[in-house]
């Protein structure tokens, strides 16, 4: 279904404005674990061929309005991170990968592919962005690059791998957000600014694109070389790497707005809903977190309705 989700916050958009620090990046030998005719549509523009918008229980697609924060500066990019030693094979049991705490070393790009296990594509649709790489690096964020190719569930391996979360956790937060497919487009709107100049031919446009829903608007640095619109696994690695920053405890001004909680390191899931609503845990961030979780009980991506959508 075509997802109709309102204004997203520029707090979720902000988040990687914010400087990224982050623990050593390391290397591991292994790791156990209906568009109209004159506007592209998101699929098209990234050169996907066909259009396949979000389908399924309303559940998985549908949110709330989300919430503007506070404006907060952005300071200086964050240097690349030193390579350290490598990490004790395992993330968890059967060659899973599970959460990494706050302060732990993050393995490298080569080293996360290295240990992707091997898996079928259930969305053909996306083999054009699935094999397209990132290309260069990104600005202020030199470790997001999107700098593999795979099937969509071999990509949020690797993605759930290199940023230090659960697999099965970033599985339902994509089928929430997009239904696992890159084409999908949200947040439209009658500014054509807003949108990726591929998209503005007919308003409204959708805002944000992709697997992880980057928004268009606040991230322009994710579009670099089209990144975020055209490779899959760019647009998921820019998407984790907020997560990472919100789950190290970069986010403070979260404690400065409106907020359900105070803001601390660590909470796997407050960082999700901050992804969405923009906001610490306030009823929008959490109805946002119930359904993901919701998504996650039932594991939505074994269903035959999904794997067929």
């Amino acid at each position: 279904m075509s997802r109709n989700l309102g204004t997203r916050p520029r707090a979720r958009a902000r988040l990687l404005a914010w400087t990224l620090v982050l623990p050593a990046v390391v290397a591991i030998g292994h790791v156990t674990a209906s568009a109209r005719p004159a506007e592209p549509t998101v699929a098209e523009a990234a050169g996907a061929g066909t259009v396949a918008r979000p389908t399924g229980p309303a559940t998985a697609t549908r949110g709330a309005t989300r919430i503007p924060p506070a404006t907060a500066p952005a300071p200086a990019p964050a240097p690349p991170a030193p390579a350290g030693a490598p990490v004790p094979a395992g993330t968890g049991g059967g060659g899973r990968f599970t959460t990494l705490p706050p302060g732990a070393a993050l393995p490298s790009d080569e080293a996360c592919a290295a240990a992707v296990r091997p898996t079928p594509e259930i969305r053909p649709a996306n083999a054009v962005p699935n094999a397209r790489r990132g290309i260069g690096p990104t600005a202020g964020q030199p470790r997001v690059t999107g700098n593999f190719a795979g099937t969509t569930d071999e990509i949020i391996q690797w993605v759930a791998c290199k940023w230090g979360i659960d697999e099965d956790v970033v599985r339902a937060q994509v089928a929430k957000e997009s239904w696992w497919n890159q084409s999908a487009g949200g947040d439209r709107t009658g500014d054509a600014s807003a949108c990726h100049p591929a998209l503005r031919g007919t308003l409204p446009c959708p805002e944000s694109v992709g697997l992880g829903q980057v928004r268009y608007r606040y991230h322009t640095d994710a579009f670099a070389a089209d990144n975020a619109l055209r490779s899959s696994a760019h647009n998921l690695d820019y998407t984790y790497a907020a997560w990472r920053l919100c789950f190290e405890g970069g986010v403070t001004w979260l404690n400065a707005v409106e907020r359900g909680s105070t803001y601390v390191a660590g909470d796997m899931w407050g960082c999700l809903g901050v992804w969405f609503s923009g906001r610490w845990h306030t009823p929008a961030a959490d109805g946002y977190i119930a359904a993901v979780k919701e998504l996650l009980a039932r594991r939505v991506w074994e269903t035959p309705d999904f794997r067929n959508g």
